[in-house]
């Protein structure tokens, strides 16, 4: 497996540290995540999840959200909580950030058409959370023809239903698509 690259969502201090977004997972995943990073850092893109200033410059719905989430808005929320956990900071460069304003990765195109260029075909994703960003990330990827690596020892969530069936949902029906496996199995692997 040559063309691949390790896709970690949204692993951020917003999340990571004590505000309303906090996912007390992210602890428990986080070494795995750092595993793959630090032994390929080269091959690791980082995605943010940046909250706009304030609700009013967002369209639709996005509008409502970051109403009711005003805190979590950029006029609201410390800039630095922003950033990359420190465990993974570390590893840019040479691994790379992408920042996006929706649950996806993919709207914009930026990042689909860097992969592209790279001739990308395999994604292994990790981070946060399973049933939001993640989940909207492996189901753009699948949509853009990428065969996608969930790494679910390294993928977190604030809810442990929702977790599991995503990962049950992404296993199951998209079974051709994805493969569900741990970061112990994939590093063995390549």
């Amino acid at each position: 497996m040559e063309r691949w690259i390790h896709l970690c969502v949204d692993m951020q201090r917003m999340f990571a540290e004590q505000t309303p977004w906090h996912v007390p997972w992210m602890a428990n995943v986080s070494p795995e995540i750092v595993e793959l990073a630090a032994r390929y850092p080269e091959r690791t893109v980082f995605t943010r999840f940046i909250p706009p200033l304030t609700a009013d410059v967002m369209p639709g719905m996005w509008k409502a959200y970051y109403t009711k989430w005003e805190m979590m808005t950029r006029a609201k929320l410390p800039v630095e909580l922003l950033d990359l956990v420190s465990d993974l900071r570390r590893y840019v460069p040479p691994g790379r950030v992408f920042d996006k304003r929706t649950y996806s990765p993919w709207i914009g195109g930026h990042l689909h058409r860097t992969l592209a260029a790279e001739h990308i075909d395999t994604l292994v994703i990790t981070g946060g959370e399973t049933d939001v960003c993640v989940l909207a990330a492996v189901i753009g990827a699948i949509d853009l023809g990428y065969c996608v690596i969930v790494l679910k020892d390294a993928v977190c969530s604030g809810a442990d239903s929702t977790h599991d069936a995503s990962l049950a949902l992404l296993g199951h029906r998209f079974s051709v698509q994805v493969e569900i496996t741990t970061t112990e199995d994939f590093l063995s692997e390549i």
